[in-house]
């Protein structure tokens, strides 16, 4: 067996191993550097074509897709001082407001909006021109999060999560994910005390009984994926089992698994192992396990980002084989590659029919399977 590498790049789970695995030899993983690199420029261009005049895509009244466009594009290279990203963070700048947050008035999605736009901000500060920016916004988002500062108790299945407002809401799994994310690009770390009690709601996702999970739902399934959120009265979007559990999809059993190894979780935590297990028997590049061509380019991204901070660069199915998943992914993406660059989903549930941003999406998965050198044995 291979010594074990940092933090989770190798995993033996009840017999089904995800390792760097007999291709180890290899000099590298992923798909070839020239098509990756083609089909990502296609794709960036595509997004350059699509942008109004004003700087937005899709929605000017709104900056949720505009900014995960503008991510995806510094994500693939598109330098901040390009003409298309200067005029998109300018838009993005429009929407900021006093107290720190970058939505639209009477937003709500002030959360998901001011974490998405300080992701976009973010990845194009290289020279601190938005750090007072960032600071505020960073400082917004932390308000949002249901703790003890708004008198939500523990117990509470809302206490750690966040939504994508305050208004009339409550917290989900992925909103938390996009809330960790925008905390870790300014510098959180794991025992950052928003990030550890988000890990308390992270649980609480999980179909898995234990001493960090006792809500009504945490024993009805419990196959260790996650869904959707538990609070006001528990939700998945794959569906109920037919004795009211929430079942499990690969979408949010990857964000849950990827936001608790940034919770600090470990290998031997029986959240991560449960996790993992459930991740081996569903591994998948064609479709959102769960949930099949739903949510498909937003499952890209989360998956690539996942096994990407988890060190993998081979995953070994539940029927022993061994897949170079950066590879896999990218040839699949190629494939689905309009003629004009860009990508779109027919089956257009959380508007994923809109090629910016299910291209967004793309771009956002491509990053994470760049072809890279592995050591030999």
């Amino acid at each position: 067996m291979p010594r074990m590498l940092p933090v989770l790049s190798l995993f033996l789970l009840s017999g089904v191993m995800l390792c760097l695995g007999p291709e180890l030899a290899a000099q590298t993983v992923g798909p070839k550097a020239d098509e990756w690199a083609k089909s990502r420029l296609r794709g960036a261009n595509f997004l350059k074509t699509t942008q109004a005049a004003d700087g937005s895509w899709t929605s000017p009244q709104s900056p949720g897709i505009s900014g995960l466009v503008t991510f995806s594009l510094l994500q693939s290279g598109v330098p901040a001082s390009d003409p298309v990203v200067e005029k998109a963070l300018k838009h993005l700048e429009t929407f900021i407001q006093p107290d720190g947050g970058i939505y639209a008035p009477k937003s709500y999605h002030s959360n998901y909006e001011t974490a998405i736009s300080l992701l976009a901000f973010n990845a194009a500060n290289t020279s601190g021109k938005y750090n007072d920016l960032i600071k505020k916004a960073e400082k917004y988002l932390r308000k949002l999060q249901w703790d003890e500062s708004e008198k939500t108790d523990k117990s509470d299945p809302k206490f750690g999560g966040a939504g994508y407002g305050r208004t009339n809401d409550r917290p989900d799994l992925s909103n938390t994910t996009f809330f960790l994310d925008a905390l870790q690009a300014t510098g959180a770390k794991a025992d950052d005390p928003a990030v550890q009690n988000a890990l308390v709601f992270l649980s609480r996702c999980q179909n898995l009984e234990s001493e960090h999970n006792t809500t009504a739902f945490s024993s009805m399934v419990n196959d260790g994926g996650f869904y959707y959120t538990p609070a006001a009265g528990g939700n998945s979007q794959a569906g109920n089992t037919e004795n009211g559990g929430l079942r499990s999809y690969a979408s949010m059993t990857y964000a849950g698994l990827k936001s608790m190894v940034f919770a600090g979780l470990t290998p031997d935590d029986k959240r991560v192992k449960a996790a993992l297990e459930w991740i081996t028997r569903h591994y998948s590049v064609k479709e959102n396990p769960g949930l099949g061509q739903q949510g498909l380019y937003y499952y890209f991204q989360i998956f690539a980002k996942s096994l990407s901070t988890m060190n993998l660069d081979y995953a070994i199915d539940d029927e022993g084989k061994s897949h170079d998943w950066r590879k896999e992914l990218a040839e699949h993406l190629f494939e689905l590659q309009q003629e004009n660059g860009g990508w779109l989903n027919k089956n257009d549930r959380w508007y994923e029919g809109d090629p910016n941003l299910a291209t967004a999406y793309t771009l956002m998965a491509m990053k994470y399977c760049e072809p890279k050198p592995v050591a030999n044995k």
